[in-house]
């Protein structure tokens, strides 16, 4: 009997010590921006390719968090907060898409990366668009989740003053009611509580710099420009809780494809991240 049980206590080692050596550490690191900004971020897992994961508007890194275990048992994942976000500083004046893209080129230069997907989410896919750009030969491929709806679309100024003007107003109001639109009806109470209060304890000036900077492509018309100097794919991670117009995605994007995934709203890889996990590693491969 003491045998059986003795037998027993090993094995249950043997699991754990193997449950330890499979499960991914995450490593933190610093590294600093052009304009000497502090870029916060996590390394997990190991692989030729490194997943690089950047969040949207007035988020962070912890938007990943279904992600980063998934993903990291076959690729290296690394999770960035952008300046002015999570644990970054927050000295810049302006929060523009190229500022941002030098985050990331800042990590990828400190990591010695020269093989790169990065996956944006909302405003995240203007950022990794700039830094495909930016970095041709360390990127090999870009990943939309729900954003790149219709790169053409065209804003005015004057459109632009009165979708920010409520956030002027009354920040912390308009970020909850932008937040409650963008889930659907049925989005679990925490789900929507949480995305919430992250975003409406945003810095206010920082989310406005930002989000005029964003929706300021649509006016200059970089928003589609951008992609004449981008020779990798563009594959996009879109819910239809708002349109995706492909047809005019297709006249500016060389190499262009798209994802759709079901009943989910704006955030699917908090909505629904065992699906949306599933589609983006096809996703991911598609690129590869």
């Amino acid at each position: 009997m003491k045998h059986f049980i003795l037998t027993i206590l090993i094995l249950i080692l043997i699991d754990s010590v193997n449950a330890i050596e499979h499960s991914p550490v995450a490593r933190f690191g610093v590294a600093i921006s052009n304009d000497k900004e502090q870029i916060a971020y996590s390394v997990n897992g190991r692989g030729k390719t490194s997943l690089i994961f950047i969040h949207g508007w007035s988020l962070d890194s912890r938007l990943w968090q279904n992600q980063t275990q998934y993903f990291s048992k076959e690729y290296q994942v690394i999770t960035i907060d952008l300046a002015g976000h999570g644990n970054s500083s927050y000295n810049r004046e302006d929060y523009t898409m190229v500022a941002f893209a030098n985050d990331i080129k800042a990590v990828l230069d400190k990591e010695g990366i020269n093989s790169a997907i990065l996956i944006g989410h909302s405003m995240g896919g203007g950022v990794i668009a700039e830094a495909a750009k930016l970095m041709p030969n360390k990127v090999v491929g870009i990943i939309g989740v729900d954003t790149s709806q219709n790169v053409a679309l065209k804003l005015t100024q004057a459109e632009l003053n009165v979708m920010t003007k409520p956030f002027e107003d009354n920040f912390q109001s308009a970020m909850r009611a932008f937040v409650k639109e963008a889930f659907p009806k049925n989005v679990e109470a925490e789900t929507l509580y949480r995305v919430s209060e992250d975003m409406a304890s945003a810095p206010k000036n920082i989310a406005l710099n930002q989000f005029r900077n964003y929706l300021g492509q649509y006016i200059s018309g970089e928003s589609y420009r951008v992609f004449k100097d981008i020779n990798v794919p563009l594959v996009l991670v879109n819910a239809k809780l708002w349109p995706t117009d492909s047809a005019e995605n297709k006249k500016y994007i060389k190499d262009y494809s798209i994802y759709f995934i079901e009943e989910t709203g704006h955030f699917p890889m908090l909505e629904n991240p065992s699906e949306f996990n599933k589609i983006l590693l096809k996703a991911v491969k598609s690129v590869e």
